[in-house]
């Protein structure tokens, strides 16, 4: 496996704790947060990083959103990784230009404690508008951007692979 060094120091916000077993809502709706999460399916790093975030996200009252135009979630694999099913929303049948509107939308509501949307490349004025809707509806949001792999082999990208079994 290979591994890339990566510094990044855009990150403000500390680290979860994941053995928590309760969460305070009241806290998590002072951070709002929005980051780009570049994957190629070469490298298996997803459950790694990403998913031990969702399963403590999945432990607050609030809902996990899927804007996933492409594909179907898979439930065998939600209930395999810890994710509360009960919990999960997917839209799927949305065009990728709607899936940033349905994002900001779905941060702004306070509802999701993450949003995870597969959109087109954005411009400044749109990040800035999805990271002002995590802040005010204090949920993390997760723009996914899967790689071609002759990016992931130049290292110019973090990237983290999703498994196939997460979706139909």
């Amino acid at each position: 496996m290979r591994t890339q060094h990566l510094t990044n120091h855009h990150f403000s916000q500390p680290a979860l704790p994941v053995a928590h077993t309760q969460v305070n809502s009241s806290a998590s709706l002072n951070n709002g947060l929005i980051t780009e999460f570049v994957y190629s399916a070469s490298q298996p790093a997803f459950a790694q990083l990403l998913l031990p975030l969702l399963q403590h996200l999945g432990m607050q009252s609030r809902w996990l959103l899927w804007l996933t135009p492409q594909q179907k979630l898979s439930r065998h694999w939600l209930s395999q990784s810890g994710l509360p099913v009960d919990k999960m929303v997917q839209v799927n049948q949305i065009t990728a230009m709607s899936t940033a509107d349905a994002m900001e939308k779905a941060l702004l509501t306070g509802n999701y404690s993450v949003v995870l949307g597969w959109l087109p490349d954005l411009n400044d004025s749109e990040r800035e508008r999805l990271q002002i809707a995590a802040r005010q509806g204090g949920s993390y949001g997760f723009i996914m951007k899967p790689t071609n792999e002759q990016n992931s082999v130049s290292g110019h990208h973090s990237t983290v692979k999703i498994h196939s079994s997460i979706y139909h």
